[in-house]
C-alpha cells in the first residue's frame, strides 16, 4: 500500500499542472535545480561504477600489473571519485535548502492554511475576518509565507510548480514559503494518506497581479 501511495505522486508529480521540473517560482526552481545536480552527482557515480564492473571482462592485463590496476579503480576512483561528489552535493544541498527557509522582508505576505478531511480552510494577514475554502488568493511576484495547521489528521500542502510539501499537523503551525513568478492557477495537492478519498484532496492557488490583489484583500472578491 505505501509502495503504491508513493509510486502514485511520484507519477503525478511528473505531468502537467503538478510537475516538480516545471517551475512557476523561486522556491521550486531551486528545489527543481537541487533534483537536476542531485540526477547528475547520481548518474556519474553510477557510470562509474558500471565501468567498473564492466572493466574485466573488457580488459585483461598481466598479473604483474594486476594489484596497480586494482589501486588505481578500485581504491582511487572507487573510493575517492564517489566521496568527493558525495561530499559535493551535500554542501551543494545544505547551501541551496537554507534558501528555502522563510525570511521577514518588506513584501512578505502572511495567509494562514487551515486543513480538515476534504476541505482546505485559507486566512489572510492583510484582512483579518477574510477567509476562502479550498481557493488560496496570493499575489504574483510577492513571497508568501503559509502558516498550516490541521484540525483533525495529519495532511500535506504541496503546489508543486510553486513549493515543496509540508505537513499539516494538529495542534502544530509549519510556514512554508511559496511565491508565483506571474498571476495564474496552480494546482495544490494534500500529499498524505488521511483516508478515504484523499486522493482527489485538492486545492487552487490564484495568483493576482498588484491591482487585483489590492481588488481581492479590499473587498474580499477575487
Amino acid at each position: 500500500m505505501v509502495v503504491a501511495v508513493t509510486t502514485a505522486f511520484v507519477l503525478v508529480g511528473c505531468q502537467g499542472e503538478l510537475s516538480t521540473v516545471d517551475p512557476a517560482g523561486p522556491a521550486a526552481r531551486t528545489i527543481a535545480q537541487i533534483w537536476w545536480v542531485m540526477l547528475a552527482g547520481a548518474g556519474a557515480i553510477f557510470a562509474l561504477v558500471m565501468t567498473l564492473v564492466a572493466l574485466p571482462f573488457v580488459r585483461k592485463r598481466a598479473l604483474a600489473d594486476k594489484a596497480q590496476h586494482e589501486r588505481l579503480w578500485l581504491v582511487k576512483l572507487g573510493i575517492v571519485f564517489p566521496a568527493v561528489v558525495l561530499l559535493a552535493l551535500l554542501g551543494y544541498g545544505l547551501v541551496a535548502g537554507e534558501s528555502l527557509l522563510p525570511r521577514q522582508g518588506p513584501d512578505v505576505v502572511s495567509v494562514s492554511a487551515e486543513a480538515r478531511r476534504s476541505q482546505w480552510t485559507f486566512g489572510y494577514g492583510d484582512a483579518p475576518g477574510l477567509s476562502t475554502e479550498h481557493v488560496l488568493h496570493i499575489p504574483a511576484g510577492r513571497p508568501v509565507d503559509v502558516s498550516i495547521t490541521s484540525t483533525d489528521v495529519i495532511h500535506s500542502f504541496w503546489v508543486p510548480r510553486l513549493a515543496g510539501k509540508i505537513d499539516a499537523i494538529p495542534g502544530h503551525v509549519n510556514v512554508l514559503r511559496i511565491e508565483a513568478d506571474a498571476p495564474g492557477n496552480y494546482a495544490g495537492r494534500s500529499a498524505e494518506f488521511s483516508g478515504v478519498g484523499y486522493d482527489h484532496f485538492a486545492f487552487t492557488v490564484v495568483a493576482h497581479g498588484p491591482s487585483e490583489w489590492e481588488q481581492f484583500i479590499g473587498s474580499g472578491m477575487p
